[in-house]
């Protein structure tokens, strides 16, 4: 067995400095690509405890190298936090509500950031393990791919991780909770814009244009035949025309329509079908109707899937530390995840940390979950604890257990 440290407790005052941060981490949140002030303050931290930092990868990313006390055995492990918020106006009026109009903290990452800096402050201050841990804060979660261009800069070049695992809080299920599965657990994210492109004409006189508004109507029926009719019926996938555009005028056909929405899927094999086979449908629906068409269809986001592995060392890990009876089976969902760029350059697994039923916000706030992505939302501080006890633990066994994976 590993040689293990006391656990972090919740009542410590290492924690409460730690929900003091997250607080004001929430308190002054930031877009992709501009977490400007959050990176100064987690390297501020990272170097107060004597982890030597490196900035720069994703433009705000901080990656703070953490080494063993015997630090001889030439393992590493990676573990990563996002740290940017959304473009949301929050209704929140507690002390730590956003600062800033237009902005908030409505998806965690202030706790993400928060648990994997109480991790590192207690390895720092024990370091009875023999390897190298790389604490990976990333920036632009939120649609601007920060895993992704982080991993195209160099990240796990520079910083060579065997393996890599992250976790994000998860409204609905009883709080400390924690559910991790191999395989996919998130879906790809994909955006089309579907521009069909017709012949205006005046509305009493149909027969001398080519409209388009038609044409649109017969290809989004006709794209949920590819989900229903193309697809092996036990595949998972979402085809979503989510606007259609067209038209100024109530007596005009109109010249162009265009159809915008999204596609997920949990494989890049049956996002590839989706692709295609949308692409033919669009082009030869308007082509039996003399229009023509422009199709864009881009690729956000690739599934997350889990490797075996690490899925399974995770849960076992997980049931030490939070009891067999919370770790739970993780039901896949068609929301996307930019670590899914991690886990296609390194091993590795993501898990969904539970957050309860949404007690722990403001009076008037306590109904059901604390839903993800809406203006009432804020991190549940009571996860802190399990989750910085979780990456000690981890750090502690992975090290302690046989190398699975060559030297990167």
């Amino acid at each position: 067995m590993p040689s293990l440290v006391e656990p972090i407790a919740a009542d410590s005052p290492e924690i409460a400095a730690i929900v003091g941060i997250r607080r004001d981490i929430h308190a002054h949140p930031e877009l992709g690509f501009e977490e400007v002030r959050t990176a100064d303050l987690v390297a501020q931290k990272l170097t107060e405890w004597g982890i030597p930092v490196h900035r720069g990868l994703g433009r705000t990313g901080v990656v703070g190298v953490l080494r063993g006390a015997r630090d001889s055995s030439g393992r590493t492990l990676g573990l990563r936090a996002d740290m940017d918020a959304l473009p949301l106006q929050e209704s929140n009026t507690f002390a730590h509500a956003s600062r800033h109009p237009g902005r908030m903290h409505a998806c965690g990452h202030d706790g993400h950031t928060a648990i994997l800096l109480a991790a590192a402050q207690h390895l720092a201050r024990h370091r009875d393990f023999d390897g190298t841990v790389y604490l990976i804060f990333q920036p632009a979660e939120e649609g601007g791919g920060g895993g992704r261009v982080m991993v195209e800069e160099g990240l796990f070049e520079q910083f060579p991780a065997e393996a890599v695992f992250g976790l994000h809080n998860w409204p609905g299920l009883r709080a400390g909770q924690l559910a991790v599965s191999a395989g996919p657990v998130m879906a790809s994210s994909s955006e089309f814009r579907i521009t069909i492109h017709g012949k205006g004409a005046h509305a009493a006189l149909p027969h001398l244009g080519i409209d388009p508004v038609p044409i649109a109507c017969q290809m989004v029926q006709a794209f949920q035949s590819i989900v229903s009719r193309n697809k092996k019926p036990l595949d998972a996938g979402v085809i979503s025309v989510t606007m259609i555009h067209a038209g100024d005028a109530t007596n005009i056909v109109p010249d162009q329509c265009v159809l915008e929405g999204t596609v997920r899927t949990f494989s890049l094999k049956l996002l590839d079908l989706f692709e295609r086979r949308m692409r033919q449908v669009a082009e030869h629906t308007c082509a039996a109707f003399d229009a023509r068409c422009d199709f864009v269809f881009e690729r956000n986001y690739p599934p997350t899937i889990n490797h075996a592995h690490e899925a399974e060392f995770l849960r076992r890990v997980a049931c030490e530390v939070l009891g067999a009876e919370n770790v739970l089976e993780q039901e896949p969902v068609m929301a996307a995840e930019d670590f899914s760029f991690m886990l296609q350059a390194r091993p590795g697994a993501y898990a969904f940390l539970a957050s309860g039923d949404g007690a722990h916000r403001d009076a008037g706030h306590g109904m059901g979950p604390c839903m993800l992505h809406n203006p009432s939302y804020d991190f549940n501080d009571a996860l802190i604890t399990p989750g910085a006890n979780l990456w000690v633990r981890l750090v502690h066994e992975w090290f302690a257990a046989p190398r699975r994976h060559a030297a990167p």
